[in-house]
């Protein structure tokens, strides 16, 4: 992440899209217009601004060493690509922002934390299977399995 954004390449197009931290509407693809899945790493000064937006964020609590966290990485990559529009997925590696894990608890990882209006509403410890995961943020984006 820099202080200008985050770089998203289009699923559809791959356009290179660089998008910023915004609290209303979705990303989309400036040229196909498709949503962009929305994947962005936080840090303690970005933090707040990642997480409030108008979809519900998913927030991945990881560090490097920790090897579920490299195997649940690529699930919820993947998931917030399927929810494009639904959902965003926020990366914190906790090694570098120990003042949010503190915030959070996150005496386990990967450690994931569902956040509606800015404040938690769930969360989920371990790395679990993509089909667990999926049917646990389901109901927050009030969208049907695929």
């Amino acid at each position: 992440m820099t202080s200008t954004g985050t770089v998203i390449r289009c699923a559809a197009c791959q356009t290179p899209n660089r998008v910023g931290a915004i609290s209303r509407g979705t990303p989309q693809c400036a040229k196909c217009h498709a949503k962009l899945p929305w994947v962005v790493t936080a840090d303690e000064s970005s933090f707040t601004a990642e997480t409030t937006s108008s979809v519900p964020v998913l927030v991945d609590f990881w560090a490097p060493w920790c090897g579920p966290c490299r195997m649940i990485s690529p699930v919820v990559e993947r998931l917030a690509a399927r929810y494009a529009g639904k959902l965003k997925l926020v990366k914190v590696n906790v090694d570098e922002n120990p003042g949010l894990a503190a915030r959070f608890r996150a005496q386990s990882i990967p450690l994931l934390v569902l956040i509606e209006g800015g404040k938690e509403v769930d969360r989920q410890i371990g790395a679990v299977p993509e089909a667990q995961l999926q049917a646990w943020i389901l109901p927050r984006i009030g969208a049907s399995g695929s």
